[in-house]
């Protein structure tokens, strides 16, 4: 159980500082209990989890959630335990040792098959989101970003002048470790329209959202 919380701890680190929102389950009825209160888009499953098997985690998943990509993860690298893994509908596999480089760009690779994907290429005037590259211009100048000014920045242009707020942005781009009563979207987005300069595309909308 130790061995597993110690896992699942560094790969979540790994992949908020990739900019993505990460709640974690160290057990699979934690697990359980997440995925009945949110839809996510991505999971990232070891097949070997204790108290509630990870297979059993699949089957719920799948049933319940049948927009949610299922990455699942495992020690086992037998042709056959693949096979079983996708059979219970996950739409990826990844042996363990994994390179992590690897795992990253396999959860964004399945983010962008969800039904709400986000296009490879958001455009706004002379700005530039490449979702893909995970790179920002305007007026073909780059433009150097943080995981979550990133993040932050892609939701806004991905909602096409939809009012996006707060406690969506908080949602979307954090995670369950991140406290809904800090500044901390609100201190996000001002570092943000600095970076993005002048004439300013994100716009305020009381009381609490931004455009583009």
């Amino acid at each position: 159980m130790e061995d597993h919380a110690r896992y699942a701890t560094v790969v979540a680190t790994g992949l908020r500082r990739e900019g993505m929102a990460v709640d974690i389950a160290f057990d699979g009825q934690e697990a359980l209990a997440h995925i009945a209160g949110t839809d996510y888009d991505v999971v990232v499953l070891d097949r070997d989890l204790p108290r509630v098997h990870g297979d059993d985690v699949c089957r719920k998943l799948v049933a319940d959630h049948p927009a949610t990509r299922v990455l699942m993860l495992t020690a086992a690298g037998a042709i056959n335990d693949r096979v079983d893994g996708l059979r219970l509908g996950a739409d990826d596999y990844l042996p363990k040792p994994f390179a992590f480089a690897e795992l990253v760009e396999r959860v964004r690779a399945l983010g962008r098959r969800s039904t709400q994907a986000i296009p490879p290429t958001l455009v706004h005037g002379d700005l530039r989101l490449d979702t893909a590259r995970r790179t920002v211009s305007r007026s073909g100048q780059p433009l150097s970003l943080t995981p979550k000014e990133f993040a932050v920045l892609e939701q806004l242009l991905a909602a096409q002048g939809r009012v996006v707020t707060s406690s969506e942005l908080l949602a979307s781009v954090w995670d369950e470790m991140a406290d809904p009563f800090t500044r901390t979207v609100t201190v996000t987005v001002s570092r943000l329209r600095g970076k993005l300069g002048a004439p300013p595309i994100i716009a305020s909308v009381p009381p609490g959202g931004y455009r583009i």
